[in-house]
């Protein structure tokens, strides 16, 4: 019997100068404004703004001082 599909989003995380992120993730973690949220597969259209904290994805940490997350059809 052939693995079962892991269902994941596509992500983008970028600078104004390079990208930091690019790739499928199953779980992606934003220190928004009004507290941190995680962003699933499947996950409601979003935007919201970002404050100083770190974007989790995949239990990978990267530091951020502020920025935009939009989320929608599985696209991060």
């Amino acid at each position: 019997m052939p693995p079962a599909k892991t269902i994941q989003v596509r992500a983008l995380v970028t600078t104004l100068d390079r990208v930091v992120f690019e790739g499928l993730a199953k779980s992606l973690v934003f220190p928004g404004q009004q507290g941190t949220f995680e962003v699933l597969p499947f996950h409601r259209p979003l935007v919201s703004k970002l404050i100083a904290g770190p974007v989790v994805i995949d239990g990978r940490a990267v530091a951020i001082r502020r920025g935009i997350v939009r989320v929608a059809d599985d696209v991060v």
